[in-house]
């Protein structure tokens, strides 16, 4: 038996779909960002929200990837925990667009779609 060991300084905690990181590197660019930070907080009716926003701003904690040569992304290491092994996809449909987070941490999500929670 081998023990498998997770380094989130060199291994990416998250993945995402071809699709979008051409979104969001769109998005840096036309911004003139630093890249995409990609972190949690409290809300909504089963515990914590996504939050994938513009960064201009990065705390010194925070651990860089690189998505692409055009896009950066940061994370916060105690986010780590309730994002592990996410997926992110950018999915179209007609004029209406969103980003989809496949969370096999999750252990329930709200109704509408905004929240979800995990077991700490």
């Amino acid at each position: 038996m081998t023990v498998a060991t997770y380094n989130p300084k060199t291994q990416m905690p998250v993945s995402f779909t071809e699709t979008a990181i051409k979104h969001l590197s769109k998005q840096v660019i036309a911004k003139n960002a630093k890249g995409i930070e990609f972190n949690v907080k409290e809300s909504g009716c089963s515990g914590f929200k996504y939050l994938l926003e513009l960064a201009f701003e990065v705390s010194d904690e925070a651990i860089v990837y690189d998505l692409s040569d055009e896009l950066k992304l940061y994370i916060e290491p105690k986010i780590i925990p309730l994002i592990n092994g996410t997926q992110i996809d950018y999915i179209q449909e007609g004029v209406n667009f969103r980003l989809d987070f496949n969370n096999p941490n999750a252990t329930a999500l709200c109704g509408c779609g905004e929240s979800f929670s995990v077991e700490q």
